[in-house]
């Protein structure tokens, strides 16, 4: 196990040098806390986090509460970029606590619960609402937080994807191939992803003069839910050309309401989603999707916690990445026509 001597030698400064960077000194300059900060994570080193809690009289833990069951949203990739989150948070000397709930007030019992009880110095919010009551809470009580994710008010630390330029993209790439009737398969307005990337179609639509034949149909993003809307959409006598979901879950079960339409993705109908799944490379076609352009989102995400932990201000942490698109088989040029 790499020791703070150890890793003090392999920089080539003193233990006091690193150990005051890990724990971001203002007396430490900027470029010497990233070099000391990557080494950390490439050696693996891991503070000792019981000599520190009782030193500062802190628990040296984040928690995160995550959904579970029906409510997970696309839990696999959520807790991937926490995974990193963890990596990021170690090299400070904290663990990351992972609680389930099963829908949103449960959510916020359980954040009271680890607050009240003081089981945790920081949170770190997932799936934010654009009215978010855990936002508003941690924010009242004073709890250094941050989030995967923005909010209407958007004044707490975050990391994020420009997810409504990506969608407005999308759009205009769609359009550029013939397509006229490009509905929008939407998640639940109350979320801050789905209100942007509706935003940023619907921005594209009227930029496209294409907003007389705005097709659209919300649902939860998931595979069933990407599966009704498409049902619904394709039912109709003007039905779309154009599929652009909100999320690659929702577009793979597009992808079985269109075969069972008589539809061929990438032929006689275009599906774009977002997320990058695993999954959508198992298709045939290819899904073509979107992905947030940041391998280091989580460990971003970690940074901005820490700095919050030591009173750094809300203003320089928040970070928006972009989101680039990722064509594969399943849109190309408009085929048929709706009658």
């Amino acid at each position: 196990m790499t020791s703070l001597k150890d890793l003090a030698e392999v920089l080539g400064l003193s233990v006091t040098q690193v150990s005051r960077a890990l724990d971001d000194k203002p007396d430490v300059a900027a470029k010497t806390k990233e070099r000391v900060r990557a080494e950390a994570l490439k050696q693996g080193y891991t503070p000792n986090a019981a000599a520190r809690s009782m030193r500062k009289q802190r628990t040296e833990t984040v928690a995160v509460v995550l959904p579970s069951g029906s409510n997970a949203m696309g839990l696999g990739a959520l807790v991937e970029m926490l995974y990193d989150t963890a990596r990021g948070l170690a090299v400070f000397g904290y663990d990351l606590v992972m609680v389930p709930a099963q829908d949103s007030k449960d959510e916020l019992d359980a954040l009271k619960r680890i607050v009240d009880g003081r089981r945790a110095d920081a949170m770190i919010v997932v799936r934010t609402q654009r009215d978010d009551a855990r936002v508003r809470f941690l924010a009242a009580r004073r709890i250094p937080f941050a989030c995967h994710g923005r909010t209407a008010a958007a004044d707490h630390a975050f990391v994020d994807g420009d997810g409504e330029v990506a969608f407005a993209q999308a759009t205009h790439i769609l359009a550029s191939l013939g397509h006229e009737r490009i509905a929008h398969i939407s998640g639940p307005q109350s979320f801050n992803f789905a209100y942007l990337r509706r935003k940023g179609w619907a921005s594209a639509m009227r930029d496209l003069k294409l907003d007389g034949a705005m097709l659209e149909f919300s649902a939860e993003p998931t595979e069933r839910g990407g599966y009704d809307a498409a049902c619904n959409l394709l039912a109709r006598h003007d039905w779309p050309t154009a599929l652009l979901c909100a999320t690659d879950a929702m577009a793979i079960g597009a992808y079985a309401a269109a075969q069972e339409n008589g539809l061929v993705p990438g032929r006689t109908i275009s599906i774009i989603g977002h997320d990058d799944l695993p999954a959508g490379v198992l298709l045939t076609p290819k899904l073509s999707t979107m992905r947030i352009a940041a391998a280091g989102l989580g460990e971003q995400l970690a940074r901005h916690l820490h700095a919050r932990l030591g009173g750094a201000p809300v203003e320089g942490l928040q970070t928006v990445f972009p989101v680039v698109q990722i064509p594969r088989g399943s849109h190309g040029p408009l085929t048929t026509q709706p009658t």
